[in-house]
């Protein structure tokens, strides 16, 4: 296998030693290894910093439909997500640089500040407007500590620890799925949906005191400093917010019009990363007949397929099924939970045992998106003969992503050119985050033309929920074939 290790600087040993030393003393990989210890100490700091993204990211989901009802603004209901991953891709492609001026402990206490700004916005907000401001702060607080949680992996861990380290970041959103739903579903029912917001104050700064007692104040990894590519990202975050501008009308025409200025950013994106000094992704991410480009595409066609049905799902559940907001956010947070279970079920698979992971992500999202194509839009009283196969399906869809994930990360880092594997560990939220952002954009887009808007109510509700699934039930197809790539290549460095 094509292994890169964080050296120390201290010499090499010679091949027989290598050997002799391994043997005596074989390099830990188990949970064991990662959870006890000084290693124990780095893994609760990394993954706090998830745990609190994820869990504003359920929450807001969880209240929305209360938030509208509250303060209007149904057309940008796919906005707050969008916007709030747009910030976070600044967030995240800013992690590296926050990190080397400011030092792992001080990076994240800047990180977790910002996101308690946002937070507070959203909780006095009085219009959409000011939600949506709220949210790009809270966004771009979160894609620091998002970034942050995977770069200091590489930083602090072994790489026989990486795939275990991954998994634990990523199964940090199994905790968010019983916090989030709960505090946004009950607060919704209760009427006092800002409330939601206000209890995650404490618990950021709580956080913050934490990096402070466990984080070190600077990095023993020399992480280069570069200009930032101010170009790359306008461009970015501009393709995104064209969809999203676009998908607020429900006028075809204008649908039309910000998916063809988001195709032609998109180019203009590849085009100047291509020829820049200073880039946004390593060298060969943007074409998909390197290794690091079959690995972005099907990470992106994977995300694409989650955040679709994550951002509508408790609206469906709560308008087509008769669920309170509670029950319908625990549902839609069933994707998540079937990711955490497939992320640490999968992350000590080696082999063929990688290879078949990464081909039933897309295989197992396929068959989950074509399942609530069917079945959501049928119209229940919230019975569970009724609402056991809609779990089934959204379960099937996050197991598949969680079982791929670790092995595609870790491979990322295996991969990436040398010198650029700093750049490679910001990227990786990167390309997650724009996927993210660009499917919450478009999937409001299909929703509103599909009748969730004009007409409304159940009808158009049902309307969108056929087409949204049926739409998006592609993107896990075209990730069949971009995984294939992928495990192509690994076996032939492995």
């Amino acid at each position: 296998m094509d292994k890169r290790h964080v050296t120390s600087g201290q010499p090499s040993p010679s091949s027989a030693e290598a050997v002799a030393l391994r043997d005596i003393n074989p390099p830990k990989s188990g949970w064991a290894a990662l959870l006890s210890g000084r290693n124990g100490v780095r893994s609760l700091a990394l993954a706090g910093g998830v745990v609190l993204h994820a869990i504003n990211v359920y929450i807001a989901t969880t209240i929305l439909p209360s938030v509208v009802r509250d303060i209007g603004g149904i057309d940008y209901y796919a906005w707050n997500t969008t916007l709030f991953v747009a910030a976070s891709i600044l967030g995240s492609a800013l992690s590296a640089r926050l990190l080397a001026r400011a030092g792992p402990r001080s990076a994240y206490v800047i990180a977790t500040l910002v996101f308690v700004v946002g937070t507070f916005i959203c909780a006095v907000a009085p219009s959409m407007p000011v939600m949506l401001a709220g949210r790009l702060v809270q966004g771009l607080g979160g894609g620091f500590l998002f970034a942050l949680s995977y770069a200091m992996i590489r930083l602090v861990f072994d790489e026989t620890l990486w795939p275990r380290a991954m998994a634990l970041v990523s199964g940090m959103w199994g905790v968010a799925t019983l916090v989030g739903p709960a505090v946004g579903g009950i607060y919704a029912q209760l009427g006092v949906w800002r409330a939601a917001f206000w209890s995650l104050i404490p618990v950021a700064l709580l956080f913050a005191v934490l990096a402070v007692i466990v984080l070190p104040k600077r990095s023993t990894d020399e992480i280069e400093r570069s200009p930032l590519p101010l170009a790359q990202l306008v461009l970015l975050t501009s393709a995104v917010l064209a969809v999203s501008f676009g998908s607020v009308s429900s006028v075809l025409l204008w649908n039309i019009a910000g998916l063809v200025a988001a195709v032609i950013l998109t180019a203009l994106l590849i085009g100047t990363e291509s020829r820049a000094r200073h880039r946004l992704l390593p060298a060969g991410a943007l074409r998909i007949t390197t290794a690091l480009g079959a690995l972005y595409a099907t990470m992106s066609l994977l995300a694409v397929a989650v955040t679709s049905g994550e951002i509508f799902v408790p609206l469906f559940l709560q308008v087509l099924h008769q669920q309170s907001p509670l029950i319908a956010g625990y549902l839609a947070a069933l994707m998540a939970a079937g990711w955490t279970l497939g992320s640490i079920a999968s992350a000590g698979a080696s082999g063929k045992g990688i290879t078949c992971a990464i081909l039933a992500g897309p295989m197992l999202g396929m068959a989950g998106m074509v399942a609530l194509a069917v079945l959501m839009p049928g119209e229940s009283a919230g019975g569970w003969p009724a609402l056991m196969p809609i779990c089934v399906a959204l379960v099937a869809i996050g197991l598949g992503v969680g079982m791929a994930w670790p092995h595609l990360l870790t491979r990322v880092f295996q991969v990436a050119p040398t010198g650029e594997q700093g750049m490679a560990a910001a990227s990786i939220t990167t390309v997650q985050l724009f996927a993210t952002a660009l499917g919450a954009a478009l999937a409001g887009m299909v929703a509103n033309v599909a009748g969730l808007t004009d007409p409304g109510g159940i009808a158009g509700t049902a309307n969108a929920a056929v087409w949204l699934f049926g739409l998006f039930a592609f993107a896990p197809i075209l990730a069949v074939f971009t995984a294939v790539r992928v495990v192509r290549g690994y076996s032939k460095t492995a």
